[in-house]
C-alpha cells in the first residue's frame, strides 16, 4: 500500500478527485489531497491493521468536526469511505498512481469551441474594435465590466452579499472573475459569458499565482536571498505556463511591498528590506509571467501589488493605518513599482492602507496624480479584496455610493468581491462622476481582452490537454529545486556541517521534521501531498532508516503527550541531532501577523530539553519571516534557515545539510537579536546621536541600555562551507563630476577547501544633503563561483544615478559632495573607500 492512490468520487455538488500518498519511516504516514479544490487533509491520528488504514483529521470548515477516512489496500487497488462533515459520507473506490486529471474529460468538447484561426491583433485595430465595441453598449454594460466576482461563496473576510456568479455574468454585471482554479469552472462560467451576456464579450479570469501554481517554488521572501533575479524570472514563467493551462489570465502579483516588519505576516510574499533589490525582483517577475507577448497563451498578467506603503502598516498589523513622509515613500516604497511598470505590468493593485488620511482606494493624488500621471500607468488598475466598500469602514466615505463615487474618481477600473459600482449609473446621471471616467476604465479592462486574445478566441486558455502536459513536470520541478538550494541562508556553523552520511546516526527531531507542510502560504496545488519533506530528502540521498532516528517531539504551537521524552530517548542514541522547527504555513502570509516573533512555546521547551543532552545540534528553520533566534545562536552548533521552500524542499535542505551543495543565500532582510528592536533595517538613518565604538558605553547616545541595536544577522549577511576574503579595494580616481563614472574594484578570494558561490554587494553612503540619508545603500552586486585558493577582481561603476534620490526641494536628483563605497560580503561587513560628486 505504499505510494501515491487516487479515486474519483460524486458528491452532491460536483465529482471530486481525491488523492492519497501513503509512507513509511518510523511510522506509517497518509497524506491526502483533492482536485479541483486544492485542499489538503492533514491526517492528525493514524491506526494501520495490515493492510488496512483509518485517519481522522480536523475539517477545517466546521470547527469541531472530524474528517474520518478508511481505506483497504490490495495490489492495484484501494476501496473504503471517507466522512466528511457538511458533506457526507463518500465511498472510496480507486487504483494505485497518480491517475487522470478531471479535466481530461473535458479536453474533446473544449475544441469545438475554440477558434484556430484566431490571429494576433495590433494595437490600432484593437484600438478601432474596442472603440466601436464601446459605442454599443450602455452605460449599465459598462460598468458591468468594472465587476470583478468570486467564482464561488467562499470569502477571505466578512461575506460578501451578492448574486451568484452565473447570474450576474449573464446579465452582463461581471467581468472577470476570481478563484476559478478548476479549469472546468473556467469552461463553465466562460460559456455562459460568450453565449448569453448582452454583448458576448468574454471574462478575465484571476488568481493569486504568487509563487507557483501546481509545481510550488519558495516563498518570495525565501527567493530573493537567492540574489537571482533571472532563476526567479524562470520560476514565474513556469508558473504562468502552468496557471494559465488551467484558465488562469490575470494574476494578482507580484507582490512589491518593501518589508521592514518582521511581525507583519506579508514579509513572506515580498522581497524583503531593501528597495533597490526589490526593484530588480519586481523587473523579473513581472517578466517573467508576462513574458514577451500578453497575446501569449502561456503568458498571464502581471498585478503590481500593492500600491503603496503597506509594508508601513503600524505596528506589523496588517491592514493597518501607514503614516510615513513623501521621501520615505518616494524613495523606499516607489522604487520596485517604478520598475515594475518600466518592465512592462499591466495591472496594478490598490493597498489596503490609508496615506495621508486618505485610504489608497480613493486617493487621487496617489492613483491619478502619481500612477496615472507622473508615472505613466495606462494598463487596468484593480481594487484590493473589498477595498472600494472598506473606504466607508475607514471612515472616509458617508455610505457605499459615496465611496463608489471616490474610487471612480480615483481611476479605479475593477472593484474586487463587493458590488459598490452599482450606484456608478445614477452618479453618472447626478453629474458627481463623468461618463468619461467609467469609458475609460471600460476601454481598458477591453483593451486587455483583446490583448490576451479573448475577443477572438474566448476559450484559448482553456487548455486541459496541457494541464496534463505541464502540471508538476519533471522539469518544472528540477528548476524549483534548483531555486530552493540557492534560497537557503547559513546562520550558523561552528563545524557541526557538512554533515557525512557514513556511520553517522542522526536524531531528526521537530514538527517539520517530517512535515509535508513546506510550501508556505498563497499556494493552491493539487500536488501538496507529495512535497518532499525533510525525513525523505535525507533518506533519499543516502541516509539509511536505520540512521535516521525520527521523533516528532511536539507539534507546531502544542505539546504532544510524552513528545519530549520520545525526543530524548532518540536523541540519546545519535551521534548528531537535527532540530527541525518553524512556523506554520497559516502562521505567515495574510492575516497573519504575530505579536511575537519567537517560535512557539511549545518547541522552545523541545529545543531546550534537546540541546540540554549536550550533543551537537543543527537547528533547520521553516518559516516566512525572521525570527529571534537570539537563544539558539548561543546554544546550538549551527543554524540553518530554510524557509518555505515549495516541492522540493526536502531535497534542498538535504544537499544544504549534506554538503552536495554548498549554502550561498544571503538574507534580505535583517534578523533581530530581540523583537524589541522591530523595526529594523540596515538603510536606517544615523540620528544626532549614533552609537559608535568609541561611546556606546556612555548613556545619552541612541541605544538600548538593555540590549543591543545591531541585528543578530543583517541584510546581506549567510555563511558558506568555505571562507571568502576581502582585499585590495581600489578606487580609480577620487572624484567624478557630472556623467563621469568611477570605477571601484576589490579582490575576493576562497580561502578554504571547497568551491562555492559568493555575492559581492556594493553599498554607497551619501555622508550629508539636503535632506539626511541612509547609513548604507545598496546599490550592486555581483555574484561569483570560486575554486579553493582562487581570486578574482570584482568592478563596479558608479555614477549619477546611483547617488540620486528624492527630496522635496529637488525631486530626484543627485547632490554634490562626499561619499564613501562599501563593498563586502554584507551590509555589516565591508572595505571602504571615498569619494566625490559634484
Amino acid at each position: 500500500m505504499i505510494g501515491l492512490w487516487h479515486a474519483f468520487v460524486e458528491t452532491p455538488s460536483m465529482k471530486l478527485k481525491i488523492q492519497f500518498k501513503v509512507s513509511k519511516k518510523a511510522n506509517y504516514m497518509l497524506d491526502i489531497a483533492t482536485e479541483p479544490l486544492a485542499i489538503p487533509i492533514p491526517i492528525e491520528s493514524l491506526t494501520v491493521d495490515g493492510s488496512r488504514l483509518r485517519g481522522e483529521a480536523k475539517a477545517f470548515w466546521m470547527p469541531g468536526q472530524t474528517i474520518v477516512v478508511e481505506l483497504a489496500f490490495e495490489e492495484d487497488s484501494v476501496s473504503g469511505e471517507m466522512d466528511m462533515p457538511g458533506i457526507g459520507k463518500l465511498p472510496i473506490k480507486g487504483s494505485s498512481g497518480r491517475g487522470p486529471q478531471l479535466s481530461e474529460e473535458l479536453a474533446d468538447t473544449v475544441r469545438l469551441y475554440r477558434n484556430p484561426d484566431a490571429s494576433t491583433r495590433s494595437d490600432a485595430e484593437i484600438e478601432d474594435l474596442v472603440e466601436s465595441l464601446l459605442s454599443k453598449m450602455s452605460l449599465e454594460d459598462k460598468v458591468g465590466q468594472l465587476f470583478q466576482v468570486p467564482a464561488s461563496n467562499f470569502s477571505f473576510g466578512n461575506a460578501v452579499k451578492t448574486d451568484p456568479p452565473e447570474k450576474l455574468i449573464a446579465e452582463g454585471r461581471a467581468g472577470s472573475v476570481l478563484g476559478a482554479f478548476d479549469v472546468r469552472r473556467v469552461f463553465e462560467l466562460q460559456k455562459i459569458a460568450v453565449e448569453q451576456s448582452p454583448h458576448r464579450i468574454p471574462l478575465l479570469f484571476n488568481a493569486d499565482i504568487i509563487h507557483g501554481a501546481q509545481t510550488i517554488f519558495p516563498v518570495p521572501l525565501a527567493w530573493s536571498c537567492s540574489w537571482d533575479p533571472e532563476a526567479v524570472k524562470e520560476a514565474c514563467a513556469i508558473a504562468a505556463k502552468e496557471a494559465s493551462a488551467s484558465g488562469t489570465v490575470y494574476n494578482h502579483g507580484p507582490m512589491v511591498d518593501v518589508g521592514r516588519d518582521p511581525r507583519w505576516g506579508r514579509v513572506v510574499e515580498g522581497a524583503g528590506e531593501d528597495p533597490y533589490l526589490g526593484a530588480l525582483f519586481a523587473k523579473a517577475q513581472v517578466e517573467g509571467f508576462q513574458g514577451e507577448s500578453l497575446s501569449d497563451p502561456e503568458t498571464i498578467i502581471a498585478c503590481l501589488k500593492h500600491f503603496i506603503a503597506y509594508g508601513a502598516a503600524e505596528g506589523g498589523r496588517d491592514y493597518n493605518t501607514v503614516d510615513i513622509s513623501e521621501a520615505t515613500l518616494r524613495n523606499v516604497y516607489l522604487p520596485p513599482f517604478q520598475a515594475g511598470l518600466e518592465a512592462g505590468a499591466a495591472s496594478v493593485m490598490n493597498a489596503f492602507n490609508i496615506y495621508q488620511g486618505v485610504p489608497v482606494a480613493a486617493n487621487q493624488p496617489l492613483l491619478v496624480d502619481l500612477l496615472r500621471d507622473e508615472l505613466g500607468f495606462e494598463g487596468v488598475l484593480i481594487s484590493d479584496y473589498g477595498a472600494v466598500e472598506e473606504i466607508v469602514t475607514h471612515g472616509y466615505a458617508e455610505d457605499e455610493k459615496e465611496a463608489a463615487r471616490m474610487a471612480a474618481l480615483a481611476t479605479m477600473d475593477i472593484e474586487m468581491a463587493t458590488r459598490s459600482y452599482e450606484h456608478l449609473p445614477q452618479l453618472v446621471r447626478e453629474g458627481k462622476v463623468p461618463e468619461k471616467l467609467i469609458d475609460e476604465s471600460a476601454r481598458r479592462i477591453l483593451r486587455l481582452k483583446y490583448r490576451l486574445g479573448l475577443m477572438d478566441d474566448p476559450f484559448r486558455y482553456v487548455r486541459p490537454e496541457k494541464e496534463k502536459e505541464y502540471h508538476f513536470r519533471d522539469d518544472h520541478l528540477k528548476a524549483s529545486l534548483e531555486l530552493a538550494r540557492k534560497s537557503i541562508v547559513l546562520l550558523k556553523n561552528d563545524g557541526a556541517l557538512p554533515l557525512a552520511k557514513e556511520a553517522e546516526r542522526i536524531a531528526l527531531i521537530g514538527p517539520f521534521a517530517d512535515s509535508r507542510d513546506l510550501l508556505g502560504p498563497w499556494q493552491f496545488s493539487r500536488y501538496s501531498h507529495e512535497t518532499v519533506t525533510l525525513y525523505e530528502g535525507l533518506r533519499d540521498i543516502g541516509y539509511a532508516e536505520n540512521q535516521l532516528l525520527y521523533a516528532q517531539g511536539s507539534g507546531v504551537t502544542e505539546a504532544i503527550e510524552g513528545g519530549i521524552e520520545d525526543a530524548l530517548e532518540k536523541a540519546s542514541h545519535a551521534d548528531l541531532i537535527v532540530l527541525a522547527l518553524g512556523e506554520s504555513s497559516d502562521m505567515s502570509g495574510e492575516a497573519a501577523s504575530r505579536l511575537s516573533i519567537h517560535l512557539p512555546e511549545a518547541q522552545l521547551r523541545l529545543a531546550e530539553a534537546v540541546a540540554g543532552l549536550g550533543k551537537p545540534v543543527v537547528l533547520v528553520l521553516t518559516n516566512g519571516r525572521p525570527l529571534v533566534l537570539d537563544w539558539f545562536h548561543r546554544n546550538v552548533n549551527a543554524i540553518v534557515e530554510t524557509w518555505f521552500l515549495g516541492s522540493q524542499a526536502g531535497h534542498a535542505i538535504a544537499e544544504v545539510l549534506t554538503g552536495e551543495y554548498n549554502p550561498s543565500g544571503k538574507l534580505t532582510m535583517s534578523f533581530p537579536a530581540h523583537e524589541g528592536q522591530v523595526p529594523l533595517y540596515y538603510n536606517s538613518f544615523r540620528t544626532g546621536r549614533p552609537i559608535t565604538e568609541q561611546n556606546k558605553h556612555t548613556k545619552y547616545i541612541s541605544k538600548y541600555i538593555d540590549g543591543p541595536n545591531d541585528p543578530l544577522y543583517p541584510f546581506g549577511y549567510g555563511l558558506s562551507y568555505t571562507r571568502f576574503d576581502y582585499s585590495e579595494l581600489r578606487l580609480d580616481r577620487s572624484g567624478i563630476a557630472g556623467d563621469e563614472k568611477l570605477r571601484v574594484t576589490v579582490t575576493v578570494t576562497n580561502a578554504g577547501r571547497l568551491a562555492g558561490e559568493e555575492t559581492v554587494q556594493l553599498y554607497i553612503q551619501d555622508l550629508h544633503g539636503s535632506v539626511v540619508r541612509p547609513v548604507k545603500e545598496l546599490k550592486g552586486f555581483r555574484k561569483l563561483r570560486l575554486e579553493p585558493g582562487e581570486s578574482q577582481e570584482v568592478a563596479f561603476e558608479i555614477g549619477r544615478d546611483d547617488l540620486a534620490f528624492w527630496s522635496p526641494a529637488n525631486g530626484y536628483a543627485a547632490e554634490e559632495g562626499a561619499f564613501v563605497a562599501y563593498i563586502g560580503t554584507s551590509s555589516a561587513e565591508t572595505l571602504s573607500a571615498s569619494f566625490s560628486w559634484r
